[in-house]
């Protein structure tokens, strides 16, 4: 009776945490008011209801997880101790919205049985640096360590404050707040302008000081490093604040040029956002990673080649969890036809290994929205 009692408990437990379950996410962006809330200024009652409305059409969808942008900007879409309150919530940063919209997806989430995680921009200071930030911004406290780069401010992830910084915001959410977990997205390093240049970073003094301390990595490998101990630690951080949350990232689909034979790339996660993921799930310092696929299958970055790769043995010793991300959006944008998220996931369900299957649609809006009748599609 003990060992019945035990398995239907645990059973329970799994159930409750979504962890028997396959991962079913969509992103929720607040930057630039993509998703949430749908402008600034919206009174404390209409983002409420706004969040419901996101809520509701996850669970038609019968999404179980959203990723939740709560810090857009080093800034807070919850009550934060250590950041101001996003402008996308008031149209000023600093401004009191009237209530935790964190705290209120998390209840609301939980009523429909989808885990709420935080997902983290961890280096973008402002997406528009014209705009005014707040006396508590990190900007202001760490001036030095804040870059133009075009036209936003971006961190400097060579600097041990910035990174104690972010270590101690993933610390206070994850303590304060029952998330699911904690999540990254793909910004590290700035990516490439639209013409496929590098854009100056200005870490010349950051790296001139590591030399200086007796580093001998060259650059390129030393910002690989910086964003390398970044995701160990907070790795450590979330298991450590609290049992049960998990620590994911959702990189840029493609590793390097010509990985998997075949694929083409502008861009890369290894040589350009000086991101290396497959470190981070061959030393087991994430969760999950969930690479942005953002492409249509057999083209030159065919969506089931990269799924492929990112999940075999040779490249996830671990078998760490590999849930893709799939472009709904790109249905209006690149006028996708509907049989294509269909198809993707279809492969999804059919490549492995796959100890627990899954996957995080960008973004929400298109499932709200039902575009080309794709919520169905997700829903089947």
């Amino acid at each position: 009776m003990k060992i019945l009692t035990t398995i239907l408990l645990m059973t329970l437990f799994l159930s409750l945490t979504g962890q028997a379950a396959e991962f079913r996410g969509a992103w929720v962006a607040s930057v630039h008011n993509i998703n949430f809330p749908s402008r600034p200024g919206l009174s404390a009652d209409q983002q409420k209801t706004e969040i419901i409305r996101l809520l509701d059409a996850a669970k038609r969808c019968r999404l179980n997880a959203l990723l939740v942008q709560v810090r857009p900007e080093g800034d807070a879409l919850y009550a934060s101790r250590l950041e101001p309150w996003s402008r996308y919530l008031t149209g000023a940063q600093g401004k009191n919205p009237g209530y935790d919209p964190l705290a209120f997806f998390i209840e609301e989430g939980r009523r429909r049985s989808i885990d709420i995680h935080a997902w983290i921009n961890p280096y973008r200071a402002a997406a528009n640096r014209s705009d005014s930030r707040s006396g508590q911004h990190v900007s202001r406290k760490l001036p030095q360590y804040t870059y133009r780069v075009g036209s936003v401010l971006m961190m400097d992830p060579g600097s041990s404050e910035i990174q104690d910084h972010i270590v101690n915001v993933v610390r206070d959410i994850v303590t304060r707040y029952h998330v699911a977990g904690i999540h990254f997205d793909d910004y590290f390093y700035p990516y490439p302008t639209d013409g496929g240049h590098k854009q100056n970073f200005p870490d010349d003094a950051t790296y001139a000081a590591y030399r200086q301390r007796g580093g001998k990595l060259s650059k390129g490998d030393w910002r690989r490093d910086n964003v390398n101990t970044l995701i160990r630690r907070v790795g450590e951080t979330v298991h450590s604040a609290r049992s049960g949350a998990i620590f994911g990232v959702s990189p840029f689909g493609i590793f390097q040029p010509g990985i998997p034979a075949g694929t083409r790339a502008g861009v890369d996660s290894y040589n350009d956002l000086y991101a290396d993921p497959l470190t981070w799930m061959r030393n087991g310092w994430i969760d999950y990673l969930a690479p942005q696929l953002y492409w249509q299958d057999e083209g030159p970055q065919s969506f089931s080649l990269l799924l492929k790769w990112w999940r075999s043995p040779q490249v996830n010793p671990r078998e760490v969890p590999i849930w893709p991300g799939i472009a709904v959006d790109r249905l209006s944008s690149h006028k996708w036809p509907v049989k294509e998220i269909a198809r993707q996931l279809k492969i999804e369900e059919t490549t492995g290994p796959r100890k627990r299957g899954g996957v995080i649609f960008w973004n929400l809006q298109a499932l709200k929205n039902g575009t080309k009748g794709v919520d169905a599609v997700v829903a089947d």
